[in-house]
This record gives C-alpha cells, sequence and structure tokens, in this order.
C-alpha cells in the first residue's frame, strides 16, 4: 500500500459530501448527519492501520457509516412498542374487516411514477415524520437500507413479533396519512 492510498486528510477532502450525502438521505436530519459523517472519519482514523485495500477508501468509509447509522437507530430504539389496539381498530372491526371508510384505496396513478414527483414525495417524508420515533428507524431500515427483518431484530435489539407489529401498524398509518393529504383535496 502506498501513502497516499492511507492519507485519511485526502480522503476527508474527497469523499465528505459523498458520506454526509448518504447520511442524510438515511436519517434525514441534517445535524446528525453531519455528525455521522465525523463520527465515521474518527473511526476511519483510529482503524486506518487495518484498511487493506480490499476495497476502495469510500467503499469503506461508506462501510463504516452504515455501522454509525445503525447504531443511531439501536439507541433509539429501547422500548417496545406498547399493546396499542387503539391504532388498529381505527381501521378495523371487531371481526377484523375493513372500515369501509379505512379501506384500501386504488392508488393506479397513470401519468407518472408517484416516487419521481416531488410533491408526492414531500407529503410521504411528512406522513413518514409523523410516525412514533421506533417505527420510523423500523420502516427506514427496511425500505429505505432494504434490512432483512431478522438483520433488523438483531441491529435493534426487538422480538419479531414486535418488530412485525410495528411494520404493520407503520404501514397503516402511512397508508392512511398519504391517502388523505394525496388523493384526496
Amino acid at each position: 500500500m502506498t501513502e497516499k492510498k492511507h492519507n485519511l486528510g485526502e480522503w476527508v477532502g474527497k469523499y465528505t459530501n459523498d458520506l454526509y450525502s448518504w447520511a442524510i438521505h438515511k436519517v434525514t436530519d441534517p445535524e446528525l448527519a453531519k455528525d455521522l459523517v465525523q463520527d465515521t472519519f474518527l473511526a476511519a482514523a483510529e482503524k486506518l492501520t487495518s484498511f487493506k485495500g480490499d476495497s476502495s477508501p469510500k467503499t469503506w468509509l461508506i462501510s463504516i457509516l452504515n455501522y454509525k447509522i445503525i447504531d443511531v437507530y439501536r439507541k433509539k430504539v429501547n422500548n417496545p412498542v406498547e399493546k396499542d389496539d387503539q391504532t388498529l381498530s381505527n381501521f378495523f372491526d371487531v371481526n377484523g374487516t375493513w372500515y369501509h371508510s379505512k379501506k384500501p384505496a386504488d392508488w393506479h396513478h397513470e401519468e407518472k411514477n408517484l416516487l419521481d414527483d416531488d410533491e408526492f414525495q414531500k407529503i410521504l417524508k411528512e406522513c413518514l415524520d409523523a410516525l412514533p420515533e421506533q417505527w420510523i428507524m423500523c420502516v427506514k431500515l427496511k425500505y429505505l437500507m432494504n434490512k432483512k427483518g431478522e438483520d433488523i431484530c438483531q441491529e435493534l435489539e426487538l422480538a419479531p413479533t414486535n418488530y412485525w407489529q410495528i411494520i404493520h401498524r407503520a404501514k397503516l398509518q402511512l397508508r392512511e396519512c398519504v391517502e388523505v393529504n394525496w388523493f384526496q383535496d
């Protein structure tokens, strides 16, 4: 390995923006994203001698950053979701049948892919941010970081039943919020 490949100062200048973009995409909090990037470089400085060059420096730094992001989520998730029959009773009757007014609407949107629409993305983000913190973390890990349920349970120290309950309730709340704020005028 040449000295240049292990020049952390050069890496800071070269990769900070990329790391920040990745972090802000995953945590959506600018200050937290900056802290995560800084923590990533501090961890890299401590482990620099262990970098063997099997991957690019950027890939190695992103890997460290991903662990930092997971640590943030792990620290925030301490308590299981309390049994909240109120959440489910908003959507289903005692027999488990959808209330007519709460049945999922048909989301066929022919003009374009909804995720390509900036206004739709804004509403989706607002709906996501309205969820309880623990639910947000589970949804982001599952759908934004494409983690498997068993990995999320392990990383956040959640029981599988609690995790699936969180995902189910979060999807119900997100669907309703999007339908009310996007599809209904």
